[in-house]
């Protein structure tokens, strides 16, 4: 198992998670800068036109801090795209990713052959979320660089499979880079995460509660008093099953008990609508693991120094 040579020396084998609506060019640049990979989705930038700008941006505040400080630690950046017949997007959005030569590309739902040659054209880096083996397997048929394993407990679109499972079974067949996602908030999680033979973390819920989140207030107070209880899997909001916050449904008017099913041919990502992702809030049970809103630095911090506690006390074991 290895890495490419631009994740190797990060400050934390961490990949802050593209968030809908929620990751913009503060919260990645914010990331970039604390020495973890900030991740955002292509479809965050609306209307279209302003995805130019923020690639624009990132890069460019990114190089200048490069310069101004040479000894620190400043990440690569990735653009999340939804490969998908709704997403009317893809092409203009691919297009604009490999003139300004995005370093990582993370790809979600269909496997990605076409982001991969376009990517792989100008030397960057594709991972791919996966939910089960047999998405895994398509992927690394398709040639992505590395997997995203999105585990039980994750945010978003998440899967049903014990992290335990998913990274064994995973493991039979594929040696390459392999991130884990999955109900995570703290270092000691990270440290876990590479025990259990994954390569890197992925944290999305974490960043929602930061200071350069773009959620609201009520969102983020909403993280910080929930518990792993209050986080419901339903596919009724975009066709696909994911995690959600319990009071941001309730307060939709919604039973969050007894939620219908939903036809997974309903998906929408192209639309400009948004209601769903802006009224009902995705979020992961590592909701546990939230106490207060940070900026992304001391974020960062808090982690590298409870990463730094478990590897120490692992030591110790006899």
């Amino acid at each position: 198992m290895s890495l490419p040579s631009s994740l190797n020396h990060l400050r934390l084998p961490l990949i802050g998670a593209p968030l809908f609506i929620i990751a913009q060019p503060e919260l990645v640049i914010a990331q970039c800068k604390a020495g973890i990979v900030g991740a955002f989705p292509a479809l965050n930038a609306r209307p279209p036109e302003l995805l130019d700008t923020w690639l624009t941006q990132i890069k460019a505040e990114l190089d200048r801090q490069k310069e101004q400080n040479p000894h620190q630690v400043i990440a690569p950046f990735a653009v999340n795209q939804i490969v998908h017949a709704s997403n009317e997007r893809l092409q203009h959005d691919m297009e604009l990713c490999v003139r300004h030569q995005v370093p990582i590309v993370i790809t979600s739902l269909r496997p990605p052959g076409e982001v991969v040659t376009a990517v792989h054209s100008y030397g960057g880096l594709v991972f791919h979320d996966v939910i089960s083996v047999r998405h895994a397997q398509k992927a690394l048929e398709m040639g992505v660089d590395g997997l995203i394993l999105v585990c039980a407990g994750a945010g978003g679109h998440a899967g049903m499979m014990s992290p335990f499972a998913l990274i064994t079974e995973v493991r039979k067949f594929w040696d390459g880079p392999l991130i884990l996602s999955g109900a995570m908030s703290k270092g000691e999680h990270i440290v876990a995460a590479l025990a259990m033979g994954a390569d890197m973390a992925y944290m999305g819920t974490r960043f929602i509660a930061s200071q350069e989140a773009k959620a609201s207030q009520a969102y983020k107070d909403s993280l910080v008093s929930s518990q792993a209880s209050d986080i419901i899997y339903s596919n009724l909001f975009t066709g696909v099953h994911g995690n959600y916050l319990r009071s941001s449904i309730v307060a939709a008017g919604l039973d969050p008990d007894h939620l219908p099913l939903a036809d997974k041919n309903t998906m929408d990502f192209s639309g400009s609508s948004t209601k769903a992702w802006r009224d009902i809030w995705g979020a992961g049970q590592s909701v546990s693991g939230i106490d207060s809103v940070e900026s992304v630095q001391d974020i960062v911090t808090q982690l590298e120094i409870e990463f730094t506690q478990a590897k120490n006390k692992l030591c110790l074991l006899p």
